[in-house]
């Protein structure tokens, strides 16, 4: 059996009420997340419900991309995400291992792919 513990968040930033600056779906801390670093990160909303989690090798870039990109599979949820926690994880099969893990452990609800439970039906 292998022992696989989530990790801890190095960097937590949430959605803000009325930013004033800069904002990208009312997060205005993506500078806290670094740009040249690999790892994971998951998307919570209020209820603290796991909406999704991805993997990036950069990722301030692949996060951002989340909220602009029109092929993502959060586009529809995008004003449900008011979390963002993310771990740096250097190696690309730790990365793999971790995601997938956390997808099927905590039930992520908008992952699609590497899904080994049953969604319930709605």
């Amino acid at each position: 059996m292998i022992n696989i513990t989530i990790p801890t968040p190095n960097v937590t930033i949430t959605k803000q009420d009325h930013p004033e600056l800069s904002n990208i779906y009312g997060f205005t801390d993506f500078h806290l997340i670094p740009r040249d670093k690999g790892g994971i990160f998951m998307f919570y909303n209020d209820k603290k419900e796991l909406l999704f989690v991805g993997k990036a090798r950069k990722l301030r870039q692949r996060i951002k991309k989340h909220f602009e990109d029109t092929v993502s599979p959060i586009k529809m949820h995008r004003d449900e995400v008011t979390k963002i926690d993310v771990c740096m994880v250097e190696g690309p099969v730790h990365r793999e291992i971790y995601e997938t893990f956390i997808i099927n452990e905590l039930k992520a609800k908008y992952n699609v792919d590497k899904v080994f439970f049953k969604a319930k039906s709605e």
